[in-house]
């Protein structure tokens, strides 16, 4: 299983933003879309070993699970859709229970420190980081925890929270790179076993 951690800072609570604004509206929406596309879709299919977690301005977090999801297209707008959807059925998530608005879709009331917690014993926890560790030297990554965040930096409080569960803190390259490329570099890395076998 891999799993990808996302913070959306500015992605709004309220499921009233347009989709046709997901960049300026939505709070920068459209990147965090790219990055939940770019965990799940392959050329001719959907990446069935992989969960992704939105964090919503540390209130909610919805989760995208590969072995169900449905209506996936690698296009911004259907997956902003899902999550606005999502943000839709709020209500209806009661303490530890979820709503389930769609097939392999949830959203919890939980923010990141709660989602955090929840996937540390899952398998090791990596912060995606200019200044970690070079991914070439970390060996295997089992049940990797990705966790990166949006446009912006992670803040005092996530660093904080970060330190106390991260296990690993690398870099994919010598560029920075956006959060989607980021998953993908990840990916082909784990799907070759650290640049081993193609």
């Amino acid at each position: 299983m891999r799993q990808f951690v996302l913070i959306g800072h500015e992605v709004p609570t309220e499921p009233d933003f347009s989709l046709d604004d997901l960049a300026g509206g939505a709070g920068r929406l459209d990147a965090l879309c790219r990055s939940i596309t770019a965990s799940f879709v392959t050329s001719h299919g959907i990446r069935t070993d992989v969960r992704t977690h939105l964090v919503v301005q540390d209130e909610l977090t919805i989760t995208f699970d590969g072995s169900d999801l449905r209506r996936l297209n690698p296009d911004e707008r259907s997956t902003a859709a899902l999550v606005r959807n999502a943000l839709e059925h709020r209500d209806e998530a009661i303490g530890a229970l979820p709503a389930e608005p769609n097939p392999g879709v949830e959203l919890y009331r939980r923010g990141f420190e709660a989602t955090l917690e929840a996937l540390a014993n899952d398998g090791t926890v990596v912060q995606l980081h200019e200044d970690g560790d070079t991914a070439a030297d970390a060996g295997g990554l089992e049940n990797p925890v990705f966790v990166l965040s949006d446009h912006r930096d992670f803040t005092d409080e996530e660093e904080a929270v970060l330190e106390d569960v991260v296990d690993r803190r690398l870099r994919l390259g010598p560029e920075l790179l956006h959060a989607d490329q980021a998953i993908t570099v990840a990916h082909h890395y784990l799907d070759t076993d650290g640049y081993e076998r193609f």
